[in-house]
């Protein structure tokens, strides 16, 4: 029998890469719709600097975006498919998903005057853009860890020693990292002044999926393409694992390190929080592949533990859309109930959830329950072999 962890013959789809897509998708929804102010800490991004298991997902799902292009280029290319068919299927693939995070955006009203153009979407399309790119026109290793090194240090760079036009040095003349005086803040206001996140309040203007901060981001997709490369080799399935491992502690141990000088922030992406939030996303992945790939449970697709999260996975975007739409649809269905103003979620809140005494748990049931919703349009997908690809 072919061990298909060694095998090079064909290209081998990863159970264990399907499984962390449909855990990440899951707990996004979840956090996304986590039941308000009385939500436990966790489910809660950190205020600035700091992280929460809850920063952790967004860039778990780029990670994951690198990891996933190694297998699907090359079983494009097994197949037959030209360098220039790819380089094409590539772009309109990363236009789409950038459209539809646009569409999450503005839905339902689409307010053009500062509709905001950043998104989750769109960066998943910018990181998909550029690394599948890369990978496509260069496979080898070290111009991968080469351009990972660059962009982290260069990054760095940016923010601790690049001015901010009319505010100075970093620093010296404003604190390091100021959640509105940094390079990342200053260059959105520059070109989205009126379509960001937080626009409203001149003391505060800026966007966590920022321009600049881009470029961090696709070292995080450069990671997972690393990891993918290494999941795709000739190697023995054990060897694999330890070496997933292996990056695991070493992301961890630089990205600790490293932010004592660059604080760990998801809001500016900064080049420590890459390292910590991709050491995390592989020690998931290792024991992911360690049960599925390893010792083969739940090889069988569909059946046992994995069933969930490869409905989930197998869906993803799907998923993501929805769990978006929704609540900004039902947002707008405005009523009169209980001497108040109020719309369809928070009447359902208030009804149900809000009658258990504790709010974390309260705020924990209702997010779980969201999934459970969510859960169920791409359940029906996948029962139908139907699987959305942008």
């Amino acid at each position: 029998m072919t061990n298909p962890a060694t095998s090079t013959t064909r290209v081998q789809r990863l159970l264990s890469l399907d499984v962390l897509r449909g855990i990440t998708i899951a707990f996004m929804i979840m956090v996304n719709n986590n039941g308000g102010a009385g939500s436990w800490g966790f489910m809660n991004h950190a205020a600035w600097n700091g992280l929460t298991p809850t920063d952790l997902v967004f860039p778990t799902f780029v990670f994951v975006v690198g990891a996933s292009i190694a297998f699907a280029f090359d079983a494009r290319l097994a197949r037959g498919a030209t360098r220039a068919e790819l380089a094409w299927h590539t772009l309109r693939r990363a236009g789409i998903l950038f459209a539809l995070g646009v569409v999450v955006n503005g839905f339902p009203l689409f307010e053009l005057t500062h509709l905001r153009i950043y998104g989750v979407l769109q960066r998943i399309a910018v990181c998909y853009l550029v690394v599948a790119l890369f990978y496509l026109w260069d496979q080898r290793v070290w111009t991968k860890v080469a351009a990972l090194v660059v962009a982290l240090v260069g990054y760095w760079v940016l923010l601790r020693w690049v001015p901010v036009p009319g505010a100075g040095m970093p620093g010296r003349d404003f604190p390091f990292m100021d959640q509105s005086q940094n390079l990342v803040s200053w260059l959105d206001r520059q070109l989205m002044a009126g379509h960001l996140y937080l626009p409203w309040t001149t003391h505060d203007l800026r966007d966590p999926e920022g321009l600049l901060s881009d470029l961090p981001a696709v070292g995080t997709a450069l990671l997972g393409l690393l990891a993918g490369l290494w999941m795709r080799g000739r190697k023995a399935a054990q060897t694999k694992t330890l070496g997933l491992a292996a990056g695991s502690v070493a992301c961890l141990a630089a990205g600790y390190l490293w932010s004592v000088w660059f604080p760990l922030n998801k809001n500016l992406w900064t080049s420590s929080y890459v390292l910590v939030a991709a050491g995390w996303s592989l020690a998931v992945l290792t024991l992911a592949y360690w049960a599925v790939e390893q010792n083969g449970w739940g090889r069988e697709r569909g059946k046992g533990w994995m069933w969930p999260w490869l409905v989930f996975g197998s869906n993803a975007i799907v998923a993501y859309m929805f769990s978006e739409l929704l609540p900004s649809g039902l947002g707008e269905l405005r009523f009169m109930a209980d001497g108040r103003r109020t719309d369809v979620l928070g009447w359902l809140f208030r009804h149900t959830f809000a009658h258990i005494p504790d709010p974390g748990w309260a705020a924990f049931t209702y997010s779980v329950s969201f999934l459970a919703v969510c859960f169920v349009p791409v359940w029906v997908l996948y029962r139908k072999k139907i699987f959305v690809k942008v």
